[in-house]
């Protein structure tokens, strides 16, 4: 019978069993779109890829990102862990070695940076498209609503809630303090049509002798993701909310997140955003990754 290879990966960390889990399937070339569907339903991760033959000779491979219920155009823990995957499977890891590889995914070719070395290997990847802001952002009465909080809760300096995409679009929602960040949960009323996203971003500044510049949580229950533990589409997309509503200055700024915490599965994402002329000019998600398990599918 058919068999494919395939590697589980966590992602955004340096220790197996944090960060966010990711199934790699190789080989997936012969697979339809209702197979690939049903792999990842069955692997139940956040997300699962799938590496196909590329379509354009300077390019690495193709990688289609599908979640338990649907496919996706990007996604950020998939693009990292992914390129590590390739990289130490091409190059063996733990072997001092820069990679350089082009993924193309449904927003578009993405280019990846691959370090490989003593410990978990790391990439990073300027987003395929700058974040803008599409939309207005929920209530806050509608917010807090949907999260199971207080009215008071919602919001914090400049902050209000909004909604941006860089490649998948998501409602974000500010809160005071690290409590109420504690507290978020979906309630029935969390839907798309209250909040401007099917998927939303709940963050909180981070305490102030903390390495990570903000602290957040995914809920995505409508595509199958009650909570992710890391989400690097979504920290694309904040790269618009931190230059909306912080400001930064001319240059380069990082702006490191911490997620998943609350699930016990902590994930740092590396955030650089650069600004030129005011506006927001380009913006980097980086992390680890570390492998985890490997095996066949047998089809």
């Amino acid at each position: 019978m058919p068999q494919l290879h395939f590697v589980t990966y966590d992602v955004f960390t340096d220790t197996a069993f944090a960060g966010n889990p990711l199934a790699v399937v190789f080989n997936a070339d012969k697979l339809d779109d209702a197979a690939m569907q049903k792999i990842a339903r069955e692997f139940n991760l956040s997300e699962t890829t799938f590496v196909r033959r590329a379509k354009h000779a300077h390019h690495s491979v193709e990688v289609r990102i599908f979640t338990p219920a649907r496919e996706l155009p990007f996604a950020g823990h998939p693009t990292i862990g992914t390129a590590i995957a390739l990289a130490e499977r091409e190059h063996g890891a733990g072997k001092p070695k820069d990679v350089l590889l082009v993924l193309e995914e449904k927003v578009g070719p993405v280019r990846c940076g691959v370090k490989l070395g003593d410990g978990a290997s790391f990439a990073e990847f300027d987003t395929p498209k700058l974040a803008e802001e599409i939309g207005p952002g929920a209530g806050d009465a509608a917010v807090a609503a949907a999260l199971g909080l207080d009215v008071r809760d919602i919001g914090f300096d400049r902050h209000i809630p909004s909604v941006f995409s860089a490649g998948v679009p998501y409602a974000f929602a500010p809160v005071a303090s690290l409590d109420a960040l504690a507290r978020a949960k979906p309630t029935a009323a969390f839907t798309p049509d209250a909040l401007g996203a099917d998927a939303v971003y709940v963050y909180a500044r981070a305490a102030a002798h903390e390495a990570h510049a903000f602290r957040t949580r995914m809920f995505a229950p409508e595509i199958g993701i009650v909570e992710d533990p890391a989400t690097g589409s979504a920290v694309a997309a904040f790269a618009g909310v931190a230059h909306k509503f912080e400001t930064p200055g001319e240059g380069w700024t990082q702006l490191p997140v911490l997620q998943g915490a609350e699930m016990g599965r902590p994930s740092l994402i590396g955030l650089e955003i650069e600004i030129a002329d005011s506006k927001l000019s380009a913006a980097r998600i980086s992390g680890k990754a570390v492998k985890v398990s490997e095996g066949t599918i047998t089809l």
